[in-house]
């Protein structure tokens, strides 16, 4: 059953996320990129219900959320072979800061950003990365109809 529903009440938004992912792998090997889907999900079709009546685990295919379509910017690591390179760390903020300049001009609005790292532990963890969620918003302009299932 679909319904089209308009809030005259209150604004709706669209919801956009970006994602940066910067290495601080020693030796400047690892990988660092802003990731930028276009496709969309609807998590419904991968979300299942458990109760302690039903507790079957969710058998979503992992194929069918993932997503083959999305902008993929280089972006650089935040070690090389002599240490920690400040440049490297202005350039990717230079860049980025383009990306969000880019979205604002398209009507984005920034409106959380959440941030981690998972670093290195020593010689026996070589990982390690820091990684960025910038979320946007822009209204639904009152001229577009939202469809939604029940």
């Amino acid at each position: 059953m679909y319904s089209i529903g308009i809030s005259t009440w209150g604004q709706s938004f669209d919801y956009k996320t970006i994602t940066t992912v910067e290495s601080i792998v020693p030796n400047g090997l690892g990988r660092s990129r802003m990731i930028d889907p276009l496709e969309s999900r609807d998590y419904k079709e991968f979300t299942a219900t458990r109760s302690a009546e039903d507790d079957e685990r969710n058998k979503s295919d992992r194929g069918e959320i993932r997503i083959k379509n999305f902008e993929e910017t280089k972006l650089l690591n935040f070690f090389n072979l002599g240490g920690i390179r400040f440049q490297n760390i202005a350039a990717n903020d230079a860049v980025i800061t383009s990306k969000l300049n880019n979205l604002a001009d398209q009507g984005w609005e920034l409106a959380f950003v959440n941030s981690g790292v998972e670093s290195s532990n020593g010689d026996e963890d070589p990982n390690g990365i820091f990684i960025t969620r910038y979320i946007f918003k822009r209204p639904v302009s009152s001229s577009e109809i939202r469809v939604k299932t029940n």
